[in-house]
């Protein structure tokens, strides 16, 4: 029975990257490992394959429609992934399991990932239920070089995210397309799936030989996601985006907070 909910929870990952350009890995995470039942750590990782590859799905049809720009999102595409790499490769493996001891209490970096990654999705669904964005109409490209660096800091920031808690960064990455780059909402997404694929499956190559992967399982629950971000991309032309944003954005707060109760109830024993 959990098997079954953790495949339709798949569907609804693709779902919602399909029709927001994110929140996939907010929900790819809790479901690996309260459904599921994997160790947080090994979690990130196969979320990042599982929303990277789904990402890239629909970013390929979006480029197909001509509702993606790879060439304005370049300083994100660029350092982003970078980032992701050297995190996953250099840094994740070599944080100790057990980080600090307090007399009974012990924070271990399973613990920690989730408590932080329980905090990202607070700091998601607040991005997702504020006031929309107005978007422009037309794409007007980078202009000057504080526009570049200015990227290139979100790149990093958002490198840094995915590669400690898996996340690919959709509620990030939007704004700084929309308002940085001037983009529509349509095409924001669009590129944001891009972008998002690039960094997760650079983070997930990054972990490739520091883990046993179960290819069948992984794989498995990628084809799932996959179907649900084709199911996600036709919705999107006949609902509003932005109610359904705000729906995710209630059901991503009330999982958040139910990590952090989970965590913490753990914690004190």
């Amino acid at each position: 029975m959990m098997e079954i909910i953790g495949y339709i929870a798949a569907v609804l990952i693709g779902i919602s990257l399909g029709l927001i350009g994110g929140g996939g890995s907010i929900l790819t995470v809790p479901l690996l490992v309260y459904i599921f039942y994997l160790p947080p750590v090994i979690a990130v990782s196969y979320s990042l394959f599982i929303v990277g590859t789904t990402s890239l799905l629909g970013a390929v049809s979006n480029f197909r429609k001509g509702q993606a720009s790879f060439n304005l999102a370049l300083p994100l595409g660029i350092v982003s992934p970078a980032t992701v790499f050297l995190v996953r490769r250099y840094i994740v493996p070599h944080i100790p399991e057990q980080l600090w001891m307090a007399g009974k209490l012990a924070i271990t970096k399973s613990m920690l990932t989730m408590l932080l990654f329980a905090v990202l999705m607070l700091a998601a669904s607040l991005s997702m239920l504020k006031k929309t964005i107005n978007p422009s109409t037309r794409s007007s490209p980078v202009r000057s070089v504080k526009d570049y660096i200015q990227l290139a800091l979100f790149g990093l920031a958002i490198g840094c995210v995915t590669g400690f808690l898996g996340a690919g960064g959709g509620f990030l990455i939007i704004p700084a397309l929309v308002i940085l780059l001037k983009l529509p909402m349509k095409e924001a997404v669009g590129t944001s799936l891009f972008i998002i694929a690039i960094n997760s499956l650079v983070g997930f190559a990054g972990d490739l030989g520091h883990y046993d992967i179960d290819w069948l399982f992984l794989v498995s629950v990628s084809a799932v996601a996959a179907a649900g971000i084709l199911v996600g991309t036709q919705l999107a032309k006949k609902i509003s985006s932005n109610k359904l944003k705000k729906g995710f954005g209630w059901f991503v707060l009330v999982m958040g907070i139910y990590i952090i109760v989970q965590e913490l109830m753990v914690l004190w024993g």
